[in-house]
């Protein structure tokens, strides 16, 4: 959203898609083969400590910089444009309806004169961006504009960190614009294309689970919730007496005590589905909907044994585990196996990589 200078241009140069969470930074890097199919030619995760980022912020900045720099020697990549983003709740966006047939100059004017109603600071102290999203549907011979406004400051903490590691940011986009547009790929792959499909998309981070309620590409509803996978690490630290880390490490590599899966496991996953339930029925009760089609899980917890299945029991609503890579060509240098394992991690960072093919 918030362009930091001219990224395409015909031959659509390498770019790296890398999100940053408050458990991991991600990264993608994909091409496009001759018939226009997308490869996957790189991707890899290095783990973030808790506290380096918290709520979107970045704490310690030096460690970050030095995980990303990890994570691009880890991934073997040579290309140095970097697409990255901020949380939503760093940016603030808007749709105004302008006059249409205006210059890019004057929308500029006009967009900046209408910025500051709805930005609470001063425009010397915010990144400003804009998109014309299309014709108004209001009003005939209008355009409908998207503003996207964030605190030079966080912009400059993304920046800071691609260039210690560097690399050379491009681009800032918004979380959530990222995962959708890298969701919206699959949308199309379900009966019908997907068309007046209502699609809940629940990305399960460590610490936040993210809400999204798509029909035919607009957002419906979006909400936060404060539950996530770390929690699950917290009740192994709990019940075996390990360390935060060790927990972590088992966690991870499925090296856990044979009461495990049923004494901890299972209830965390019953109890994550309850949650996914809670925010649904919040859904329904605060707008006119009463059902969705399809739940859609992607995130780092997303994968978790049981959760599609436990998930699609207690809402009666077709759940299914998202692999943003799905009907992608895979590169040589990708390890299938470890991938289609981690895959739903990448969501975000694979919607920041398609950016390279997007006029």
């Amino acid at each position: 959203m918030i362009s930091l200078g001219s990224l395409f241009n015909r031959q659509s140069p390498a770019l790296l898609g890398l999100d940053i969470s408050s458990s991991s930074v991600k990264l993608v890097e994909l091409g496009r083969s001759k018939e226009g199919v997308y490869v996957l030619e790189r991707c890899a995760i290095e783990p973030l400590e808790r506290g380096w980022i918290a709520e979107g912020n970045v704490e310690k900045f030096d460690e970050v910089a030095d995980a990303m720099r990890r994570l691009v020697k880890k991934s073997g990549t040579r290309t140095k444009n970097v697409a990255m983003a901020l949380p939503p709740s760093a940016v603030i966006t808007k749709k105004i309806v302008l006059p249409g047939g205006m210059s890019e100059q004057e929308l500029e004017i006009q967009v900046e004169a209408e910025a500051n109603q709805y930005i609470p600071f001063s425009l010397d102290e915010v990144s400003l961006d804009f998109c014309v999203v299309g014709p108004s549907a209001a009003s005939a011979g209008d355009i409908e504009v998207l503003i996207a406004a964030s605190r030079k400051e966080k912009v400059q903490d993304r920046q800071g960190l691609a260039e210690a590691a560097g690399l050379k940011p491009v681009i800032i986009d918004v979380e959530s614009y990222s995962s959708r547009l890298a969701a919206s790929r699959l949308i199309l792959g379900l009966p019908n294309g997907g068309v007046d499909a209502m699609v809940a998309l629940f990305e399960v981070g460590a610490f936040t689970t993210s809400m999204q309620v798509i029909c035919n590409d607009e957002v419906l509803y979006d909400r936060d919730q404060a539950f996530g996978g770390a929690q699950l690490t917290q009740l192994i630290v709990r019940q075996y007496g390990f360390s935060p880390e060790e927990a972590e490490t088992k966690k991870r590599n499925g090296d856990l005590p044979e009461d495990y899966e049923s004494g901890v496991l299972r209830p965390f996953v019953e109890s994550i589905a309850e949650e996914i339930g809670r925010a649904l029925n919040f859904f329904f009760t605060s707008t006119p909907h009463n059902k969705v089609d399809y739940i859609m899980l992607a995130g780092g917890s997303a994968a978790l044994p049981g959760l599609t299945e436990t998930v699609t029991r207690q809402s009666s609503f077709n759940c299914n585990l998202l692999n943003p890579f799905e009907g992608m060509e895979i590169g040589a240098a990708i390890r299938e196996k470890k991938i289609r394992r981690e895959a739903p991690s990448y969501l975000t960072s694979c919607g920041l990589a398609m950016r390279r093919f997007m006029s």
